[in-house]
């Protein structure tokens, strides 16, 4: 077992014991493991319960939670306290925004025991009556069970590449001869899938329609005319469209292009795009230079096609560097040097940004001025070791709510470049949280502006803003703006990386790294970006190491 189960385990224990009143320190004392666990450099399951119980915030007590947890996959306290909470109370506490002691009001004070009962109750005001509750808390609660609801059988792209990729090579494996193509959303690289659509084209259309329903590729498998229908393991609808191979392309292209690109295209072609030898001479056939899967979205990019000025799109190995990444400093597990190391010879980058907390962040261990300071003494000892490699000094410094940024001028002019970002007080309304951002854009010293909007896909919408005011303060105070490539964030949003192109605006693909897997997650930033339009002459770190050197001095103002 890895330490996120394990850290989840022992968080959801915390909660239960607070939601039935359990000794306080001791709560706090598991809540607190759960935090260690989950950051520790090493597996837990490796170490014995003597290794165990020597951990800083383990102890004695927590080593038997654990060590029986990996001997038996479960802790019999744990399993005791949701012996006593009904299913739905449970639930209730997996509602972004609602903590133990509130869920026990909610349990107990109201008599509501699962998350319909408490929708009902939101819509019938019945909350505002509660100790603790008032309306606006009220509202929030039934927000979030909406979007809990919206988000019901929706998938993140990242959550289901891999058994999406597994399943159209299973399929192949069965149809050997077969034309087999990813479609729809899954193709289109959208951040979130609700529908895994895969297109065959088959030489027997009898026999593929008959034999793929008799196979283990999905469950609750059923065959309807040409279209194999089912799920994945994980719960995602998936459908297997089967057609003659003489019109594969045709199907192809009509499945991938939402509805309003396939409109568009189709009404510009000269027949019905009938036995097409690919979807290259379909784009052909309509006067249009071919347009990349990603970018088959309504008709945005069908005009540029026309006139041949589609962008180039990026590429991963177009990336020289990555920038906003955490080290062991603040709340990151590996060290400055192991994650440059990474950098350069494994993922054979020029260059490393390192970002960490800024001290307002005080959750994640952020860095006083005093350890700002010292981090960066490590990191002009390390520069002068790695050859051929260069870590720029950065920080992710927090937006405070009127604001300005976390710490003074003569601290924020010590580093190579800012990033920007908001982490706290995240409820406001579009006014509020745009001229916040504006300010921060403002600020002299802001390079990066971080994940826009703070959202977190499928578990929190993020907080309103006024894209266009925002990308256009960025442009006038030139602000590179952040694609955040961890898979929950995606943000800036694919959707506005034209405006932000158009108005002269730099983007920067930023994997937000925690650890050295995570600069994997740079993948998942090149597909957004991609599917935003983003060509390599406008990331930032797309950069040479003498470039993007140059780029810093002069944003510093001192080039």
């Amino acid at each position: 077992m890895e330490n996120k189960p394990i850290a989840r385990k022992l968080r959801l224990l915390s909660q239960l014991m607070e939601l039935h009143n359990e000794n306080p320190f001791k709560t706090r004392s598991v809540a607190n493991a759960a935090f260690k666990v989950d950051k520790l450099p090493y597996p837990a399951a490796g170490k014995t319960f003597e290794e165990l119980e020597k951990i800083d915030g383990i102890g004695k007590s927590i080593a038997a939670k654990i060590t029986e947890l990996l001997q038996t996959g479960v802790i019999a306290e744990m399993e005791t306290l949701l012996a006593q909470t009904p299913a739905g109370v449970i639930d209730i506490m997996g509602i972004k925004g609602i903590g133990p002691k509130k869920v026990a009001i909610i349990w107990r004070g109201l008599g509501i025991e699962n998350i319909g009962e408490l929708y009902y109750a939101c819509n019938e005001n019945r909350l505002v009556e509660a100790k603790g509750f008032g309306l606006k808390t009220q509202d929030d609660i039934r927000k979030a069970i909406e979007f809990s609801i919206a988000s019901n059988g929706k998938f993140l792209y990242a959550q289901v590449e891999t058994e999406a990729r597994e399943l159209l090579q299973k399929i192949k494996n069965i149809l050997p001869g077969a034309l087999v193509e990813f479609s729809g959303e899954f193709r289109r690289c959208c951040e979130i899938i609700s529908k895994l659509i895969i297109v065959a084209g088959v030489n027997d259309l009898a026999n593929a329609v008959n034999s793929l329903p008799q196979s283990d590729l999905l469950t609750d498998i059923k065959a309807d005319e040409n279209r194999i229908s089912g799920k994945l393991p994980n719960g995602l609808e998936t459908e297997i469209v089967c057609v003659e191979q003489k019109d594969f392309y045709k199907a192809l292209f009509i499945q991938t292009g939402d509805e309003s690109h396939v409109q568009a295209v189709s009404a510009r072609t000269n027949d019905e795009l009938q036995q097409a030898e690919s979807e290259e001479a379909i784009y052909k056939n309509a006067g249009l230079a071919f347009i990349p899967p990603e970018l088959r979205e309504g008709d945005v990019f069908v005009e540029k096609a026309a006139t041949n000025s589609l962008p180039n799109l990026i590429t991963y190995n177009d990336l020289k560097g990555s920038l906003h990444n955490h080290s062991t400093w603040s709340d990151g597990i590996n060290t400055v040097e192991e994650m440059a190391l990474y950098c350069r010879d494994v993922l054979k980058l020029e260059y490393l940004g390192i970002c960490d907390h800024s001290k307002s962040a005080f959750y994640a261990k952020g860095l006083s001025i005093e350890r700002v300071l010292q981090q960066q003494e490590e990191i002009d000892h390390l520069n002068k070791k790695l050859n051929g490699f260069h870590i720029f000094k950065g920080i992710e410094s927090d937006i405070l709510y009127d604001g300005s940024l976390d710490y003074p001028d003569e601290i924020l002019k010590r580093f190579d470049f800012i990033v920007a970002s908001i982490h706290s007080t995240l409820k406001m309304d579009e006014e509020k949280a745009t001229s916040r951002l504006i300010k921060a854009i403002e600020n002299p010293y802001t390079t990066i502006l971080g994940h826009p909007t703070g959202r977190l896909l499928l578990t929190r919408k993020g907080y309103p803003i006024n894209y266009k005011k925002v990308i256009d303060a960025c442009a006038a105070n030139e602000v590179v703006i952040e694609i955040n490539a961890n898979p929950l964030r995606l943000d800036l949003d694919w959707r506005w990386h034209q405006y932000a192109l158009e108005k002269g605006v730099w983007l920067s693909i930023n994997p937000d790294a925690h650890r050295r897997e995570g600069f994997l997650d740079m993948h998942y930033g090149i597909l957004a970006a991609r599917k935003g339009g983003l060509y390599k002459e406008k990331c930032l770190n797309t950069l040479s190491l003498q470039e993007i050197g140059s780029f810093f001095e002069k944003v510093k103002g001192e080039g």
